[in-house]
């Protein structure tokens, strides 16, 4: 049986809730302005640590970035798929950020995965080919 912990459609997290959100949004907006390999990398840093995100955990955390930003409610897979990672990981999780593409017509897209699944995409597990994906990574440990 699946509950559905996201927020209900047009309901915005409360007062109290949506400083972090915020964070996550403005950090994501300035992150989707770098080249690939340096999201690549800051994601692979800030990652280290976090224990891996349930799928009701993301799905709030995708809930909460859409209910405040409408770029991110919109069209801005990039923006909204950071956000929501780094919004996880406020809260001391990481899913498996991803961003992928199809051939037939092209496209590109982001997205995030939990539990071995995209988490509230319109689109079939399997309609981008994803080419990178950040995880959750164990702490480096040194000799």
């Amino acid at each position: 049986m699946s509950v559905n912990t996201a927020l209900p459609t047009g309901t915005r997290p409360a007062l109290w809730r949506r400083p972090p959100i915020r964070v996550a949004i403005t950090l994501a907006w300035l992150l989707a302005k770098q080249p690939p390999r340096r999201i690549r990398a800051v994601l692979t840093w800030v990652s280290r640590g976090a224990r891996t995100a349930t799928f009701a955990e993301v799905r709030r955390a995708r809930a909460g970035v859409v209910a405040l930003s409408v770029s991110c409610a919109g069209e801005g897979c990039l923006q909204r798929s950071l956000a929501t990672a780094l919004l996880c990981r406020m809260r001391g999780s990481w899913p498996i950020w991803c961003t992928g593409v199809r051939t037939q017509p092209f496209a590109a897209h982001a997205w995030v995965e939990a539990e071995g699944r995209p988490v509230d995409e319109p689109y079939p597990a399997d309609h981008y080919r994803a080419i990178m994906t950040v995880g959750p990574r164990a702490p480096r440990t040194r000799p």
